[in-house]
C-alpha cells in the first residue's frame, strides 16, 4: 500500500508539471480571476502525442489512453482520470504499476525529426522519467511539409 508521501506526490506532481510546462514564469496564466477550466481541448474529443529520444507516442479519447513504443507498437490501454486545469490538460493513471500522467499544453511544438509543426506540448511523467513531445487533434493531423505544394515563382 503506497505511503502518504507517495499519494500526494502521484496527485500534486502533475499538477505542477501541468504548470510548469505551460511556458509561464510560475504566475497563473491568463486573468487570475478566471477559474474556468481549460476548454480548448473537450472531454471526449481525441489527442494524439508523440515524442523522440526515446520513441513514445499513443492517443488518448474519454477514460481511455493507449501508449506506444517502438517495442509496443499496438501499444497499451490503461484507464485514465482527465484533469483541465488553467493551462492544459491532464490525463492520468497506472501503467506496469508506475504512475503514467500525461500533459498536453497549447504551445508551437517540433518533433526534431521532421519539418512538421503540432499545436501542442506534450509532456509524459511516466514513473521518475520524464518525456518530452508534441500533440494535436486527431481530426487535425499536422500537415507534411513534403507533402505540401511549393510557391508558384512570382
Amino acid at each position: 500500500m503506497p505511503c502518504v508521501a507517495e499519494k500526494l506526490l502521484s496527485t500534486v506532481l502533475p499538477l505542477a508539471l501541468l504548470a510548469a510546462c505551460s511556458g509561464h514564469d510560475g504566475s497563473v496564466p491568463g486573468d487570475a480571476e478566471d477559474t474556468r477550466p481549460f476548454s480548448e481541448i473537450g472531454p471526449d474529443e481525441e489527442m494524439r502525442f508523440t515524442g523522440t529520444e526515446p520513441f513514445w507516442g499513443g492517443s488518448v479519447a474519454g477514460e481511455s489512453l493507449t501508449y506506444t513504443t517502438p517495442e509496443n507498437i499496438d501499444g497499451t490501454t490503461i484507464a485514465v482520470d482527465r484533469f483541465a486545469g488553467r493551462g492544459g490538460v491532464t490525463w492520468s493513471g497506472t501503467l506496469e504499476g508506475q504512475s503514467f500522467d500525461l500533459m498536453i499544453t497549447p504551445g508551437h511544438c517540433s518533433d526534431g525529426m521532421s519539418d512538421r509543426s503540432y499545436p501542442f506540448v506534450a509532456t509524459l511523467q511516466f514513473g521518475r522519467r520524464q518525456l518530452d513531445g508534441c500533440a494535436w487533434r486527431a481530426s487535425h493531423p499536422p500537415a507534411d511539409p513534403a507533402q505540401e505544394p511549393a510557391d508558384s515563382p512570382v
